[in-house]
């Protein structure tokens, strides 16, 4: 049986407990059970989304972690503290936290170690620029990011990893990548992988999905579901992607 394609939500800086109980309770009324989701919430909500969501299908996580397991590091969160509240995932290497806050591609293997060592699922994004890709440099970023991860990984880690392929000029500009261009670079994505002896992980898209495009970019070979930021808001907009995953 062909595994159902994993749709993640990434909420970003995004919700209140009133908005965030009304989403809940929307998602977990459409999804249904053949449906592989996921949201990632803002850290202070994840007490509500482990409240709300416990006993359904959805799973829930966090959008970034600490690389550290404990100690002097003020305002970090741990591993071990996302799995207190139930996290299956965490991202690690957004574009955003690598251009905004300086994660470079050892902070993010670290990470992703954090992550897997205590059981749950290292969400690792990987993907270049506007200015990396006009310089025909996509293949060389894209690679070094995921070489990092397993290059630190131990040997059960890259098991557990799932990759995020996200064109940093598609992430919330509303245009998503060229099919062909997804194609290419989940398929480069595959051949590292395998090459590193690991199979079985699943690749995800995500910069700009919808539910006018999921369709069409979840049918490409080696695109295994779908990292989704603006559109996971809208419930009704997130389950269709959900359903386009099944199509």
């Amino acid at each position: 049986m062909v595994a159902a394609k994993y749709i993640v939500g990434n909420w970003k800086l995004h919700g209140n407990e009133r908005e965030n109980a009304a989403r809940f309770a929307a998602l977990k009324a459409g999804c249904r059970p053949s449906d592989a989701l996921a949201v990632c919430v803002p850290f202070p909500y994840l007490a509500q989304a482990q409240q709300a969501l416990q006993g359904s299908t959805i799973g829930w996580g966090a959008q970034n972690v600490s690389e550290h397991a404990k100690g002097a590091f003020t305002g970090e969160v741990s591993a071990t503290m996302l799995a207190d509240f139930g996290c299956s995932c965490a991202i690690v290497g957004h574009s955003e936290r690598r251009s905004l806050y300086g994660e470079d591609d050892a902070a993010v293997a670290r990470k992703a170690q954090a992550v897997a060592t205590v059981g749950m699922t290292p969400i690792v994004c990987v993907g270049e620029t506007l200015t990396e890709r006009e310089r025909g440099e996509t293949a060389q970023v894209v690679t070094r990011q995921l070489a990092a991860v397993l290059a630190h990984a131990s040997p059960e880690t890259k098991h557990k990893l799932v990759v995020a392929y996200e064109p940093v000029w598609a992430i919330g500009s509303g245009q998503a990548a060229l099919e062909e261009d997804v194609r290419e670079v989940h398929a480069l994505l595959r051949k590292q992988l395998n090459q590193a002896g690991v199979t079985g992980t699943r690749l995800l898209y995500g910069g700009s999905v919808k539910a006018g495009n999921a369709a069409a970019l979840l049918n490409i070979t080696d695109v295994d579901g779908a990292l989704v930021g603006g559109a996971s808001l809208n419930v009704e907009e997130f389950l269709a992607i959900a359903q386009a995953a099944q199509a």
